[in-house]
């Protein structure tokens, strides 16, 4: 397997100022403004989950693998002055795959995340040159790129694993746990906004980052499959990340240990 590996997941809240800006409503404060769209979207037989380009990044967590080892970083939108840090964070992410070029992996990340950060990569202005390169600057970007579904410079572990069929689609949380590893700890993607709201931004970003290791996991089991890994090689890569989780003093990892058998 060729490294760097850069695995993300991302979690969103609802854009307030986006819906504000859509559909008005300036008397009402930010609660009253979503129980008002939400209640609008209940009349009309549509979801509570909104539309990708009316999700607020909040946080981008990454798992990155290359030569030197594992590291888990995340960009967190910690407001400043209560404005959105959202453009910040997405160009710190879209610079790191500027600066390292890696085989990006993802659980979903075709349907969800990407676009999700197309759409706000856009409304601020966010620069990702070498990530929209499909040829015009690296010729070998026209027959493996980060955009083209097929091309595996951007792996959706998902959607390859369905055959891009998505009534063959597993869920994260029930893949990794029958895999053996520990799933989703803490909450889920539905818990995220009211977390968000009590306050709980790190509780946020902590499972974000269970969340991408689950994702790393299960590219490496996938490695093995294809063969990318061989039997020693994939066990010597999960003692690596067992042994580099113990390493990090938050108590999200030691629960995930603990949830591993470790």
């Amino acid at each position: 397997m060729a490294w760097p590996v850069l695995v993300f997941d991302i979690e969103t809240i609802p854009d307030l100022a986006g819906l504000r800006a859509l559909h008005g409503a300036p008397e009402l404060d930010d609660d009253h403004l979503y129980e008002k769209v939400m209640a609008e979207r209940a009349q009309a037989g549509q979801s509570e989950f909104l539309p990708h380009y009316l999700q607020r990044v909040l946080v981008i967590s990454c798992v990155f693998r290359n030569a030197e080892g594992l590291r888990v970083h995340s960009f967190v939108d910690r407001e400043t002055d209560g404005a959105s840090q959202e453009g910040r964070i997405i160009q710190a992410f879209f610079n790191s795959i500027e600066k390292h070029v890696p085989q990006l992996v993802s659980w979903n990340g075709g349907g969800f995340d990407l676009p999700v950060l197309h759409y706000r990569g856009l409304r601020h202005g966010v620069v990702a040159s070498r990530y929209w390169d499909l040829g015009e600057d690296d010729r070998e970007f026209k027959w493996n790129n980060y955009i083209s579904r097929y091309h595996m410079r951007h792996l959706d572990l998902m959607d390859l694993l369905a055959m891009y069929q998505p009534r063959a689609n597993a869920p994260l949380d029930a893949m990794a746990k029958l895999c053996g590893f520990p799933g989703k700890l803490g909450m889920d993607g539905s818990a995220v906004y009211g977390a968000y709201r009590a306050g709980q931004l790190e509780e946020i970003r902590r499972y974000c980052e269970t969340d991408v290791m689950n994702t790393y996991l299960l590219y490496c089991r996938f490695q093995q499959m294809r063969g990318g890994f061989t039997e020693a090689e994939y066990q010597r890569e999960i003692d690596h990340v067992r042994s580099t989780l113990a390493g990090w003093d938050e108590p999200h990892w030691r629960e995930y240990l603990q949830a591993w058998g470790g």
